[in-house]
């Protein structure tokens, strides 16, 4: 571990219970080895490699290809025993290399079948990995599904274990042939049953009847009243079998002896497949952490810097969510001009948990993991953290607590460089202040001259002081609401803060005589200070506050003014649509008008002037004339009525932007002018509800002042007063809102009540599947990510025919066998889109 001081950093900055988190997102004994073992780096390439396989991995992770499931044991014993000529892997260490290889064969293959540019970094890991495709094969051939030597493993063993069959079967026979002629002749009980004894198997007779029965004793009950006999008749067959037996074991010895030997020239390749594998699974428990805590992948820098966005203390964030609380994201920067940062404010405000998440954040990214902050924040790389937090007095090396810092600083001014990271907490602090505070101000010009890089926390003004006038250490505030007397846990770099010991002496309830007194002794002039410090963070947070309103309200004042031309759009197009529309209705009548008059005039030629066919049809013209007048009138009152809408609304819009224009931003209880709205009158078959409640009625009847109103089946007589009218439109936008509101709180209900697992073993195939059904659309419903579907092993059928209706299923992902230890085919695992 390089410079990493003091010997218990990782308990310090809580980075001990990080690892905790990361070995419980491991799938294996070797992936929680190395979260044990993992330490801090200093070179940037290794930081930087380290940090994009964890990156490469979470995408594997976000994205639509499963990755496979990786399980085995730890088989490095096994191996290295397997090294010795004469020594065999046993059934049990040889099924988890089977595992072994099965994990690896996997991991080859998802990252084979992957695009060449994808996953650069993690190609890198297993590109040397073999996946030993003969070995597999061998060990298939030599056990079952279930990690047992098969009975064609070899010609000698499937001979020997049907002859011990064959014996067994004999045995039964003769056992079962004896004890119902015992029980036939009352020797023993109608209820007795066989039993077995060392491996043999016996009879259990009644003390007094044993000498009946020709055998050998080879037990006795507690009590001495039963006796458990190998009768004569069947020794032999007994001996025969357990001479077979060990036949069998020999062979399997032999078997397993065989195959030792044939993988003892790979065992190196073997162990080396089993670390990468075990490399794999821990960063995938990297990556699944970086996924929970929604850590990302900053810019990395080979200098020293920190410009960190948002940056989350992770322990800290996990306790604060178990109280319902939400932790405040801090923002730091350090660069070669200010490179130490000096937190000054209250106690309590959050100054040792911003030095302990510098510690921690840092001391995560040169493990290689990722950060809990924005992906636009920068960070580099330190040869090494320097941390003074706590108390470190020893009664055994006589050391008090000031002896303790001063301790560290002694060790700080010795081994720090100009790329070191130091931190400490409360500097200064244990001896008395004028003293302590001076020695403070010396180390910290020492190490800045170093140039050193840190978080310091403190209270002494000649600190503050000292910061403000030296080149290279900035001040830095944990910002404090004085008017609730509550810390903000924001951190304000640019300028000192202040402790509020007297505010916070005057909010316990401590006398305003002590506190004039301590005034007095203190001096104005250094209250005053610390006065007018408050008073500049007060009045800057006012203004910064000020200022985002106003960004807020002048986005608004873009936004409705974007609006409000759009509208303005509109309402021209409209007008143009209505003066073309005029002008062709004009158009079509003109024509139709003077085909009339032509037709009229050549019917008057036609019929020589006949006064009454003359008579008659300028009759039907001054009718025509007359309705083209009242048409014409008609629609020119139509247009203007239109075209006085729409200058009504160009006016109110225009008005309504220079309003808005022209006033700040007021709450919801404002008077802001808003278009009247419209009283809608009390009548019957209206919509109404009681003022102040939101349950939608419909009046029935009225008498006078008295309004009978239905609420669905109820009927109730209300005051007219105590009653408003609503819309029809909002009387179904209440009503839909209820109905949602109702739906969303049955999904709540089911949601709480419901299970992801369900038992279908027993069930006839309809109901099974009926059930599966059913369950499978609830979990949709409620939003579920994975099921297990119990069904059981037998011959498989009623397994493939629930696989066979999930697949055709469009919300299932996947659907897969349970892992061995857990079910394995007789578990299914459904995985929903």
């Amino acid at each position: 571990m390089y410079n990493i001081y003091p010997s218990n950093f990782e308990q310090k900055i809580g980075f001990d219970q990080i690892r905790f988190m990361l070995e419980k997102r491991c799938l294996s004994h070797l992936g929680r080895e190395i979260c044990g073992s993992f330490q801090f780096m200093k070179e940037y390439k290794v930081i930087q490699t380290a940090m994009l396989e964890t990156q490469e991995f979470l995408s594997i992770l976000l994205g639509d290809r499963e990755f496979p499931t990786i399980s085995f044991g730890d088989i490095r014993p096994a191996l290295h025993k397997a090294k010795i000529e004469g020594t065999f892997i046993d059934e049990k260490e040889l099924f988890e290399l089977k595992k072994s290889l099965e994990s690896i064969r996997g991991v080859v293959n998802f990252f084979k079948n992957s695009e060449s540019d994808q996953f650069p970094a993690l190609k890198k890991v297993i590109k040397e990995i073999e996946i030993f495709p003969f070995i597999y094969q061998r060990i298939d051939d030599i056990l079952t599904k279930h990690g047992k030597i098969k009975d064609h493993a070899s010609a000698d063993l499937s001979r020997i274990r049907r002859e011990i069959l064959d014996r067994q079967s004999s045995v039964s026979k003769t056992m079962h042939s004896i004890l119902r002629r015992m029980q036939k002749e009352g020797y023993v009980d109608s209820d007795v049953a066989v039993s077995m004894r060392d491996g043999r198997a016996v009879i259990p007779v009644p003390s007094s009847f044993k000498r009946k029965m020709k055998g050998i004793v080879h037990d006795e009950s507690a009590t001495g009243k039963t006796a458990y006999i190998e009768p004569t008749e069947i020794v032999e067959t007994n001996n025969a079998i357990r001479e077979l037996e060990y036949a069998e074991r020999r062979e399997v010895i032999r078997i397993l002896t065989d195959f030792t030997d044939s993988i003892r020239p790979y065992i190196e390749a073997l162990l080396y497949a089993h670390e990468i594998l075990g490399t794999i699974d821990f960063i995938r428990a990297k990556a699944v952490f970086a996924k929970d805590t929604s850590c990302v992948m900053p810019t990395l820098h080979k200098y020293p810097t920190m410009k960190w966005h948002k940056a989350r203390h992770l322990v800290l964030e996990a306790n604060l969510r178990k109280e319902g609380r939400k932790i405040v994201p801090l923002d730091i920067d350090l660069n070669h001009k200010g490179r130490i940062l000096l937190i000054s404010g209250p106690n309590a405000g959050g100054k040792s948990v911003c030095l302990k998440s510098a510690g921690l954040i840092q001391y995560m990214i040169q493990t290689g993991m990722l950060a809990p902050m924005e992906v636009d924040s920068h960070i580099g790389v330190f040869d090494g953290i320097f941390v003074d937090i706590g108390d470190e007095q020893s009664i055994d090396n006589d050391l008090s607590t000031y002896s303790s810092h001063l301790t560290n600083m002694k060790y700080f001014l010795k081994n720090t460089t100009n790329k070191s990271l130091i931190l400490i907490d409360e500097f200064g602090s244990g001896t008395e202040p004028m003293l302590g505070g001076a020695i403070a101000e010396s180390v910290l010009n020492t190490l800045n001259k170093q140039e050193v890089y840190g978080v310091i926390t403190t209270h002494y003004t000649n600190l503050k002081h000292f910061a403000s006038s030296c080149q290279g250490i900035e001040n830095g505030a944990m910002l404090y609401d004085a008017h609730k007397m509550e810390p903000l846990f924001q951190l304000a770099i640019g300028r000192p803060g202040s402790s509020f010991a007297f505010e916070i002496a005057r909010k316990i309830g401590l006398s305003e005589t002590i506190l004039q007194e301590a005034t007095d002794k203190l001096g104005k002039d250094h209250i005053d200070f610390d006065k007018h410090l408050r008073e500049v963070l007060r009045d800057k947070r006012y203004w910064e506050n000020k200022r985002s309103d106003i960004r807020k309200l002048e986005k608004q004042l873009e936004e409705m003014s974007s609006k409000y031309q759009l509208d303005i759009k509109e309402a021209n197009k409209q007008r143009k649509e209505i003066i073309d529309r005029a002008k062709q209705e004009a158009d079509i009548l003109l024509k139709n008008s003077n085909k009339i008059i032509e037709k009229t005039v050549r019917e008057i030629r036609e019929s020589q002037a006949d006064k009454e066919l003359t008579r008659s049809l300028r009759q039907s013209l001054n009718e025509f004339k007359d309705e083209v007048a009242a048409n014409t009138s008609v629609q020119d009152e139509k247009i203007q009525r239109k075209m006085k809408k729409l200058q009504e609304k160009e006016e109110h819009i225009k008005k309504k932007v220079s309003q808005q224009g022209g006033k700040t931003a007021k709450s919801k209880g404002d008077d802001t002018p808003i278009a009247k709205i419209k009283t809608l009158p009390l009548e019957v078959g209206c919509s109404i509800r009681i003022k102040g409640q939101s349950n939608v009625g419909e009046v029935i009847e009225m008498d006078g002042n008295n309004v009978i109103v239905a609420f669905g089946m109820l009927r109730s007589t209300l005051k007219r007063d105590k009653l408003e009218v609503v819309s029809t439109s909002s009387a179904k936008k209440i009503q839909k809102n209820k109905t949602l509101g109702l739906i969303n709180e049955k999904i709540s209900e089911e949601k709480l009540t419901f299970k992801s697992e369900i038992d279908v073993r027993g069930e006839r195939a309809e109901d099974a599947l009926r059930k599966v059904q059913q369950f499978v659309d609830q979990a949709i419903t409620l939003g579920e990510g994975e099921l297990r579907i119990l069904h059981g092993k037998g011959s498989g059928i009623l397994r493939d025919l629930i696989r066979k209706q999930l697949n055709v299923e469009p919300m299932v992902r996947s659907v897969k066998d349970a892992p061995v230890q857990y079910g394995g085919s007789g578990i299914s695992i459904v995985s929903l889109k």
